[in-house]
């Protein structure tokens, strides 16, 4: 009797011990991050790549306008913009309210230094991302190389008023006023990006000092 009592406490104090255990263990499974998926290699023409899917699903449907989106996408993170450009042509065709395209489609042509087509289809996204920071950022970009100072400024200025703390829109407007020879518009910049983004503040009052 007294064996049997004992064996069975021995059981009681086993599963006590192994409960937290295995509780513990599902805690820590539930909160660690889950492993990152394997980036697939930059060159998107291998054999198992993403475009290889994406070429069947247009052949089988050439008018596919979210496969086309992603090979257009596909390209431009390939930088091969050209290819892009072609491919958002074929979407907005397929879908013309489908605003970024034509984001992307603008911005693949800044990247080709084509800033009037650029603008164009900035202007396009516009009416379909009415509150998109970075497509005004992005257009007043593209008004920069065609010389249009005006314009660059208000679509810097609204990229700030949809999102105040955009650094870069800060920063490209203090740089817009500093060329344009308003130093005191671009220190105003400067003061009002020191209060969130000391960093890219002090890469702007450079510029100011430098140009003083």
């Amino acid at each position: 009797m007294k064996k049997n009592r004992l064996m069975r406490l021995a059981m009681r104090a086993t599963f006590v011990l192994m409960v937290p255990g295995i509780m513990f263990a599902a805690s820590c499974s539930r909160e660690e991050p889950p492993k990152p998926r394997a980036v697939e290699a930059v060159n998107p023409y291998s054999a198992d790549s993403v475009y290889q899917e994406l070429q069947k699903k247009l052949k089988d449907n050439p008018n596919d306008a979210d496969a086309l989106y992603h090979l257009a996408d596909l390209y431009d993170r390939n930088a091969q913009y050209s290819e892009a450009i072609e491919t958002y042509k074929k979407v907005v065709t397929l879908r013309p309210d489908m605003g970024y395209a034509y984001f992307k489609m603008g911005t693949a042509y800044d990247r080709l230094d084509k800033a009037a087509e650029a603008v164009a289809e900035f202007r396009k996204a516009a009416r379909h991302l009415p509150n998109h920071p970075v497509l005004y950022n992005n257009m007043g970009i593209a008004y920069g190389k065609l010389g249009k100072s005006r314009d660059e400024i208000q679509s810097l200025k609204k990229a700030i008023q949809l999102r105040p703390t955009y650094s870069a829109a800060r920063y490209n407007l203090g740089m817009t006023y500093l060329r344009i020879g308003d130093r005191k518009a671009a220190m105003k910049e400067y003061e009002a990006l020191d209060r969130f983004d000391s960093g890219t503040a002090a890469a702007l009052k450079k510029e100011i000092d430098k140009a003083s």
